[in-house]
C-alpha cells in the first residue's frame, strides 16, 4: 500500500513539474522548478531525469534549459484531433443552417491556425486552407480568442503584432471588453477587403483556446450576418459545455 502511495505521489509531482514548464515558455533551471513546485532540488532532479528519458522533458544548454519535450507535443497534437472530431458535427450543422463556410481554428504562438473547415453552399463563398495562420488583432477568430484571455495575456500575445500594426494596446483592450459583453467578435473588411466574419471562442478540455468563425463575402454580409449570429449563438453554449 505504501509503495502504491509513493507511486501516486511521484506521478503527482511529475504532473506539477510538467504544468510548471507549460507555463514558462522560456524554460527553467532545476532550482527554479524546485522553488515553484516546493520540492527539494534533488527530488526534482530525479523526476526530471525520468521525464527526459520518456522525452516528456528536454534539456538544452543555458541556465534555463529545461523545457517540455517532443512527446508532450505529440500528445498535444492528438488532443487537437479530438477537439476537431468533437466540433465537426457542429460545424456541419452551422453550415447547413447558414449555407456559409464554417472554420475552426486554434490559438498557437500568438496566432490562429485553421484546423478544420466545412465549405458553404454559395457559389460566392470565403474559403481558407486548413493549416493557414491568421493574426489575432484583425480577424474575428483572433479577436474572439483574445476576448477570453486575461488582459495581461492579451498584452503578451499581441505585443509584436501591435508594434507592427501600430495598434494602441489600451484601445485593443477596450474593444475586447465590448466583445466580452456581446459574446461575438467581428471582422468587417479588416483582415481581407471583401471578406467579413463573425465568431466566438472557447477553451477545450486541454485548456487550448479555439474559435469557430464564419467568413462571409462582404457583398452578402448585411443580409446574412443576423442569421449567422443566431446560428452561432444556438450552438455556443453546447460547444462550451462539451469541453468542460
Amino acid at each position: 500500500m505504501e509503495e502504491r502511495r509513493t507511486g501516486i505521489q511521484v506521478i503527482s509531482r511529475a504532473a506539477d513539474i510538467l504544468r510548471t514548464l507549460r507555463d514558462e515558455k522560456n524554460g527553467l533551471s532545476l532550482g527554479q522548478i524546485a522553488t515553484k513546485v516546493d520540492l527539494p532540488r534533488s527530488t526534482v532532479q530525479r523526476i526530471v531525469g525520468a521525464l527526459v528519458k520518456e522525452e516528456l522533458v528536454s534539456i538544452s544548454g543555458g541556465r534555463n534549459g529545461i523545457r517540455l519535450g517532443p512527446e508532450i507535443r505529440s500528445m498535444a497534437d492528438a488532443a487537437y484531433v479530438d477537439t476537431v472530431a468533437l466540433c465537426r458535427p457542429y460545424l456541419e450543422q452551422l453550415s447547413e443552417e447558414t449555407g456559409e463556410t464554417i472554420d475552426l481554428s486554434r490559438y498557437h504562438r500568438s496566432a490562429m491556425i485553421f484546423v478544420d473547415q466545412v465549405q458553404g453552399r454559395h457559389r460566392l463563398r470565403a474559403v481558407s486552407s486548413v493549416g493557414e495562420v491568421f493574426p489575432l488583432t484583425t480577424t474575428a477568430n483572433g479577436l474572439a480568442a483574445l476576448s477570453i484571455m486575461s488582459d495581461q495575456d492579451v498584452i503578451e500575445a499581441t505585443e509584436a503584432e501591435c508594434i507592427v500594426r501600430r495598434i494602441d494596446t489600451s484601445a485593443l483592450i477596450q474593444k475586447l471588453n465590448e466583445i466580452r459583453s456581446m459574446g461575438m467578435a467581428y471582422d468587417i473588411d479588416r483582415h481581407t477587403v471583401g471578406i467579413s466574419a463573425v465568431g466566438f471562442a472557447f477553451v477545450d478540455r486541454f485548456k487550448v483556446i479555439h474559435a469557430i468563425s464564419v467568413p462571409i463575402p462582404s457583398s452578402r454580409y448585411d443580409e446574412a450576418h443576423q442569421k449567422v449570429e443566431a446560428a452561432l449563438l444556438s450552438v455556443q453554449d453546447a460547444i462550451v459545455q462539451l469541453h468542460e
